[in-house]
């Protein structure tokens, strides 16, 4: 696994640490036990996985945060170089052994889309050029590079997942926290959202179901509005939801990446739903309700 220290590597770790061995490539190995354990092997490098072979599957997670800086055309770089060469350093891994893993299930985002309005998204849905439809769209075509004749492939087409164990919701929360939450722009842009603990369900779902093939939205089967989403925030907190942060500001403070909060996209988990797969959480209220009662 890439990516393993992350908000969705080490929780999938630690719900399936029982049922599988795993190895973590991380650039600090000392790290990765503290946040995974002891259980875990670790590789500092893609280089120096000579026996891939002897894994069933390989998830590759990695990548720069998209949401964490604005987006210069350096740190565009470095989102897009995270992402693109670590996939294309697992694919050729995976093409040049002999017996290769089983599956490969590679990262990507709803981003994939781009804006796409009020439209109802699934994976067959045209998607709009701009920045994040190219970072995703290299991204899976370098992954589609494994041979699939001997390696499935699936794509995990992420929406924001929602954990108090870190990633968009903090921030989200914070100014509810505060007493100053309320709706981003008009409020009438979609989430599509998905909790933590249905994600990584869901990626265990994929690597254990071999007809499951290319892209899947991982996304509730409730997309809300950001106006909706604030209410049920602010009431799984106990707060009020009474501003309302302008467009203008929005685009001040984060520049383009203000594009993903403020236009936002309506996806649905089509394949993965047709597949069989069933939400603990398919609402934003149960979602956010369990993550706060905890």
């Amino acid at each position: 696994m890439t990516g393993g220290t992350g908000l969705i590597g080490s929780e999938f770790i630690r719900k399936y640490a029982s049922e599988h061995s795993f190895t973590v490539v991380s650039r600090n190995a000392n790290k990765a036990r503290q946040v995974l354990g002891d259980s875990i092997q670790t590789l500092e490098s893609i280089a120096s996985l000579t026996n891939i072979e002897a894994f069933d599957a390989v998830i590759n997670l990695a990548g720069e945060p998209i949401a964490d800086k604005r987006w210069t055309d350096t740190q565009k770089k470095k989102i897009c170089d995270s992402r693109w060469s670590t996939t294309a350093e697992l694919v050729a891994k995976i093409n040049a052994s002999d017996k290769p893993p089983k599956t490969f299930i590679s990262g990507s985002a709803i981003g994939f889309y781009g804006s796409q309005g009020d439209r109802l998204v699934t994976e067959e849905t045209h998607p709009h050029d701009e920045f994040t439809h190219d970072l995703c769209a290299k991204w899976e075509t370098i992954a589609n590079g494994v041979n699939m004749n001997r390696t499935r492939v699936a794509t995990l087409r992420t929406g924001v997942v929602l954990s108090d164990k870190g990633g968009a919701l903090d921030k989200m929360a914070l100014p509810f926290k505060l007493g100053v939450g309320g709706t981003l722009g008009s409020g009438a842009q979609y989430l599509a959202w998905i909790h933590l603990q249905d994600m990584v369900r869901a990626i265990a779902f994929l690597l254990e179901h071999d007809a499951c093939k290319g892209p899947f939205n991982l996304t509730a089967p409730e997309p809300v509005t950001n106006k909706a989403f604030s209410k049920s925030l602010a009431s799984a907190l106990g707060r009020p939801c009474l501003f309302n942060v302008p467009s203008f500001v929005m685009k001040m403070a984060m520049g383009e990446s203000s594009t993903m909060i403020l236009e936002g996209q309506c996806v649905i988990p089509k394949k993965l739903t047709t597949a069989g797969f069933k939400f603990d959480y398919p609402t934003v209220d149960e979602a956010l309700s369990e993550i706060y009662s905890a």
